[in-house]
């Protein structure tokens, strides 16, 4: 482990400490490290689980340890740990070499000042900045700032759907509007299956598609000078909307409103629900025995005509970033980690074994990522994906919002009342938690 400078950390509230949410899914001790040939890393959960993580990853830290002498030792740490485990290291003063970072956190992380600022003179280290695409360099950090990280896997938001379940419902296109995702949703919940999935009780996986409805009602849910705006009509009407496919339209099982990270993946799997909507999902299917012949994948819905920018935008830029804690007595081998990571060869390994999209242009432009699914993907972050607010408050935003998103779901489920009154009561009560400046 590493130990870093404890006052770093003044920038993160006490609030934050509590927070546990996530982008984009062995144990570790306080202490320095065995010798400068070993290095710590804490890897996102980014597979089906916390094993299919490590049998993609050991192979690489094993040819890594070959090239350079440098032994790595990796915890692959569940999403709802991550941000907690982090944030407990930028001020507890310990932490790892090397972390992943939900690309959400990059500029509340940065507010730290617990990261390695990525300047020029690092990003040359390994090949410069220009090897990267824009639109993950624009998740990694606050504007007019060095990032605070590098991106390592970049995804998007698509709709997957069952083929063999439209077909027997006598549906042969995927939806392009959400007014078309409910009415092919309800002729397909019957039988116990269901329309589409969801993960009511996932924080993350609530504040992204908040976002994104927030986007296409012409919303923030923050004001141009970066002050929190969770109850403007339009963040309302967005979070209403969505909590509706529950409580409304009925095409979202009120079991979902308990599940958390994965659960919805399987029930698609499994054939319970018939749409999903997910992060690059293929990998994690596959994983779970659904044969890529079995389903689809389609731009996420817009409110109507076709995906694009300004309000027809239909996913957040997501992805994981590698971070380097400053004050990692192992910096050269920590540079060279990331160097490694990021190298057009492990680009290429790691997002197909992901069926992530590289950040690296030089990778990404390999017929490997020329598959139909990417094809989706790839499009969908050059023209219709936007960046989560790059704010020092970015992750208690997640934190708090997300959970009231959580709230309504348990309300639908309940059956009480989902109103545009209580959706505003309940942004209203996460708009209090944020911090004060």
């Amino acid at each position: 482990m590493r130990r870093i400078r404890a006052a770093a950390a003044g920038a993160v509230t006490i609030s934050l400490l509590t927070a546990a949410t996530a982008c984009g899914g062995g144990s570790s001790s306080g202490g320095s490290n065995d010798s400068p040939k070993t290095l710590t890393y804490w890897a996102s959960n980014q597979g089906a689980s916390v094993e299919v993580d490590k049998k993609v990853l050991q192979p690489e830290l094993d040819k890594f340890e070959k090239q350079t002498g440098i032994k790595v030792k990796v915890e692959v740490v569940p999403w709802s740990d991550l941000l907690n485990r982090i944030l407990t290291a930028t001020t507890s003063g310990q932490g790892p070499d090397v972390l992943n970072i939900g690309n959400t956190w990059s500029a509340s992380l940065q507010a730290t000042g617990a990261l390695l600022p990525w300047d020029a003179e690092n990003f040359d280290k390994i090949g410069g900045k220009d090897r990267f695409v824009d639109s993950a360099l624009g998740s990694t950090g606050a504007q007019g700032k060095d990032p605070a990280a590098v991106p390592l896997y970049s995804m998007a938001y698509a709709l997957y759907y069952n083929k063999k379940m439209f077909a027997d419902a006598g549906i042969s296109q995927p939806p392009a509007t959400w007014d078309e995702l409910i009415a092919d949703g309800k002729k397909l919940s019957k039988d116990g299956k269901w329309g589409l999935g969801a993960e009511g009780s996932n924080p993350s996986e609530n504040i992204h598609h908040a976002f994104v409805f927030a986007q296409q009602h012409g919303a923030g849910f923050f004001t141009a000078d970066g002050k929190p705006d969770f109850t403007s009509e339009g963040a309302v009407a967005a979070v209403k909307q969505y909590v509706d496919l529950m409580a409304k339209d009925k095409i979202i099982a009120p079991g979902n409103a308990e599940y958390a990270q994965n659960q919805s993946v399987s029930d698609f799997a499994k054939g319970k629900s018939a749409m999903l909507l997910w992060q690059s999902a293929s990998a994690n299917l596959t994983s779970q025995g659904m044969s890529e012949d079995a389903y689809g994948i389609a731009p996420v819905p817009v409110q109507s005509g076709t995906p694009g920018t300004g309000t027809n935008v239909n996913s957040m830029v997501a992805g994981i970033n590698l971070a380097v804690f400053k004050n990692t007595d192992n910096l050269d081998g920590a540079t060279k980690f990331v160097k490694f990571m990021t190298s057009d060869a492990e680009q290429k390994i790691l997002n197909k074994a992901y069926s992530s999209i590289p950040p690296v242009k030089n990778a990404q432009a390999d017929p490997t990522f020329n598959t139909p699914a990417n094809a989706v993907l790839k499009d969908t972050l050059a023209k219709s994906a936007a960046a989560l607010p790059q704010v020092a408050d970015e992750s208690q935003f997640e934190t708090s919002v997300g959970t009231a998103v959580k709230e309504l779901f348990a309300d639908a489920a309940a059956g009480r009342p989902v109103t545009t009154e209580s959706v505003r009561a309940k942004l209203g009560k996460a708009q209090q938690q944020m911090p004060t400046k």
